[in-house]
C-alpha cells in the first residue's frame, strides 16, 4: 500500500516549508490531482492542503488591474463583478470549462497546474509515455491521436493543455505570482507552461515547493471587443478540440492591437503571433480576417487522426474574430 501524509498549511510560509521536500504536492480543490492519484499517475508522499489559506480574494489593483487569489474557486472568479465587468473574456473561458460542480471545487491556481491531456498519459496500462516514464516513448504518435497537438509538439510528446482559463489569461497578458523557498517571483502566464521538447514530463516552469499565490490582470485593454469560442464534441463537460480567445483593441474599424490565442492544439496555450501581426493596423474585414485565420495555424503538423483540427482552428479563429469585432 502506498502511504501518504497530510498537512493543512497555516499560512503561505508554512505551506512552502512543508512542500519543499521531494514528493510533496499542494492540494486545493483536488479535481485533477486526486484523479491522477487514483490512477497511479501521481504518487505524492505528502499532501499540503492550501485550501484554507487567505488567498481567495478578487480585488482591484491601484493601476486599474485586478488580482485573483490562487485559492479562489473557478465559479467565484468567473462570476465576480470585477471579472465579469472588466474581463468578460476570462469569465467566458472559465464558464466554458468542466461542469458547474467541478468549477465550484476547482481553484484558479489548480487550473493552471492541470496536467496535459492525453489518453496514453492518463491510462497507466499504456507503458509508452514519456510524461510518466521519460525515455519510454510516446504511444500517441502512432496511436489514436484525434485530440492531440498540431502545433509545438515534439517527437517526445504530442499532448495538449486542457485549460480554458489559461488561454484567456494569455490573451489578457496576465501574470502569475509565485512564492517559494527562494522568495517570490512573477512571470507572464504565457511563459508558465512549457512546450514538450525533450522533457515532456514537465508541464510548467514551476519549481519544487513553489506555490501559486495569485494571478494579476493588467488594466483591461480589450474589454469591449473580445470572445472565447470553444469547439468540443458535446455541449458541456468536454475538453476543447479547438478553442480561441480573441481580443481586439478596435477603433473606427481599425485593429490597433489584438491577441489571438488557441487552446486544444498544443502543449500550452498557443499565441498566434503571425496572425496578430497580419491583422494589427488593418481594417477588420472579411479578407483580413481570413488571412489572419490561415496564419494562425502556420506550421501545423497534424498526426494521422487530427488533421481536421487545422481547418477547424482556422474556422474557429475566423468566427471568434468576427464575434469579437461585432461582425457576427
Amino acid at each position: 500500500m502506498h502511504s501518504i501524509s497530510y498537512e493543512r498549511a497555516r499560512d503561505v510560509a508554512h505551506a512552502i516549508a512543508l512542500a519543499s521536500a521531494p514528493g510533496s504536492k499542494f492540494i486545493g480543490g483536488g479535481t485533477n490531482l486526486l484523479d491522477l492519484y487514483k490512477s497511479g499517475i501521481e504518487r505524492p508522499s505528502m499532501l499540503v492542503d492550501v485550501s484554507r489559506l487567505a488567498l481567495n480574494a478578487v480585488e482591484a489593483l491601484p493601476d486599474g488591474g485586478v488580482r485573483i487569489g490562487a485559492t479562489a474557486s473557478n465559479t467565484f472568479a468567473a462570476n465576480h463583478p470585477l471579472v465579469r465587468g472588466r474581463y468578460r473574456l476570462l469569465s467566458e473561458a472559465i464558464l466554458n470549462g468542466a461542469s458547474a460542480q467541478l468549477r465550484n471545487m476547482a481553484t484558479v491556481g489548480g487550473n493552471l497546474l492541470q496536467r496535459t491531456r492525453c489518453y496514453y498519459f492518463t491510462d497507466p496500462a499504456f507503458k509508452q509515455c514519456n510524461k510518466r516514464e521519460p525515455g519510454s516513448g510516446c504511444a500517441a504518435i502512432d496511436g489514436f491521436n484525434r485530440i492531440h497537438a498540431i502545433l509545438g509538439a515534439s517527437p517526445a510528446c504530442i499532448a495538449t493543455n486542457p485549460s480554458d482559463m489559461a488561454v484567456a489569461l494569455v490573451a489578457l497578458d496576465a501574470t502569475v505570482r509565485l512564492a517559494g523557498p527562494d522568495g517570490e517571483r512573477s512571470l507572464p502566464v504565457a511563459e508558465f507552461h512549457r512546450l514538450p521538447g525533450d522533457a515532456p514530463q514537465f508541464d510548467t516552469v514551476i519549481r519544487q515547493g513553489e506555490l501559486i499565490v495569485a494571478i494579476d490582470l493588467p488594466p483591461a485593454a480589450f474589454g469591449a471587443h473580445s470572445h472565447y469560442l470553444k469547439v468540443r464534441d458535446r455541449a458541456s463537460y468536454a475538453f476543447a478540440l479547438v478553442s480561441v480567445a480573441a481580443a481586439l483593441d478596435l477603433q473606427d474599424g481599425i485593429v490597433r492591437d489584438l491577441r489571438i490565442v488557441l487552446g486544444g492544439v498544443a502543449h500550452k496555450p498557443w499565441r498566434a503571433a503571425q496572425a496578430e501581426d497580419a491583422l494589427r493596423g488593418q481594417s477588420l474585414d472579411e479578407e483580413n480576417i481570413a488571412r489572419a485565420a490561415a496564419l494562425a495555424v502556420a506550421g501545423a503538423q497534424p498526426c494521422a487522426h487530427n488533421a481536421f483540427k487545422v481547418e477547424l482552428a482556422q474556422r474557429a479563429v475566423n468566427r471568434a474574430l468576427r464575434i469579437a469585432g461585432g461582425l457576427a
